[in-house]
């Protein structure tokens, strides 16, 4: 079986896109961020308009939910490196163009509706939030998978990644107005997910070798967008710990679902470097689920010291 270049692959799977960019504009509901943010609990900062600086107590949300929200925000930031990456990678005409557009509309949206709430609830720093922005859109974000296929692969796991680690945020806040924002959120990430998903498993039918080969790299080399962020690895323990996401979720909630969707261990007509690659694929996922089980069962001994502890 043959393998398609980056430019066949892209005409090859266009008519998809554009039956998946009809799908995707039926089903997407229009929302607005000032309908979701309570702007009567805003008052003015200290500044030129003389308001009052934040304080800790300022901010009601407990510090797992906020610390979550603030990686979650700066993710969103990052939004002209990924339409840069996107475009690179899919181009801009016909529906591929179309779709690269319309995404990026809604994942700005995301980013406005964030930072609107943050800001008027006073959840968080402004001062620290408008540093931590202006460090991490400085690193931009660089794509770390060349092609169309690994592209497709790493934002089909990353958009549903993203949606669960905004619902579980939104959970995690203990404040409706929050959780109501961040589910909204995580339904757009949702019908995003289910485009590029979609559009993986054409490809599988197209060429299930090389998909297969861009399925196995991306889930075994797998990195969450907001990893540049300073101090990243410590938010991401603490964001692990509250159960918001992690190896489990990331396991059971993420790679799982859609590689069963998929039906990659079902699939008979793969070659031999494809079968290479799904044993790649089953060695590691069988490793994650060793790592998986190991922290949870670490976590739920540290809050049982915790709880008798306190």
């Amino acid at each position: 079986m043959r393998e398609f270049s980056q430019t066949e692959l892209l005409i090859e799977l266009e008519p998809v896109v554009a039956g998946e960019l009809d799908r995707h504009h039926q089903m997407a509901k229009e929302w607005f961020p000032h309908e979701y943010v309570p702007w009567s609990e805003g008052r003015d900062y200290d500044g030129f308009l003389g308001g009052d600086a934040w304080v800790e107590t300022d901010s009601k949300l407990p510090e797992e939910a906020r610390i979550s929200l603030i990686v979650n925000l700066l993710t969103e930031d990052n939004l002209p490196s990924y339409h840069y990456e996107i475009a690179t990678a899919f181009g801009r005409d016909a529906a591929w163009g179309t779709w690269v557009h319309r995404w990026t509309a809604e994942e700005a949206r995301h980013g406005t509706a964030l930072r609107d709430y943050l800001t008027v609830t006073r959840a968080v720093d402004p001062v620290a939030l408008e540093r931590a922005r202006m460090s991490h859109m400085e690193e931009g974000f660089t794509n770390s998978y060349e092609g169309v296929l690994h592209s497709l692969a790493y934002v089909s796991f990353q958009e549903l990644a993203t949606r669960i680690s905004h619902r579980n945020t939104g959970r995690a806040s203990g404040e409706p107005n929050c959780e109501r924002l961040l589910a909204r959120i995580a339904a757009d990430e949702n019908l995003h997910m289910l485009f590029y998903r979609n559009l993986l498993d054409a490809a599988f039918r197209l060429t299930p070798n090389q998909t297969m080969r861009a399925v196995t790299d991306v889930v075994t080399t797998f990195q969450m967008p907001g990893t540049g962020i300073e101090g990243f690895s410590r938010k991401a323990m603490t964001i692990a710990n509250a159960g918001i996401y992690d190896l489990r979720l990331h396991l059971d909630d993420v790679l799982m679902p859609v590689l069963r969707q998929w039906a990659v261990f079902e699939m008979k007509d793969l070659d031999a470097e494809g079968e290479k690659a799904r044993e790649e694929l089953a060695g590691f996922l069988d490793r994650l689920e060793v790592s998986a089980a190991r922290f949870v069962e670490r976590r739920d001994a540290r809050r049982a010291r915790q709880a008798a502890t306190s």
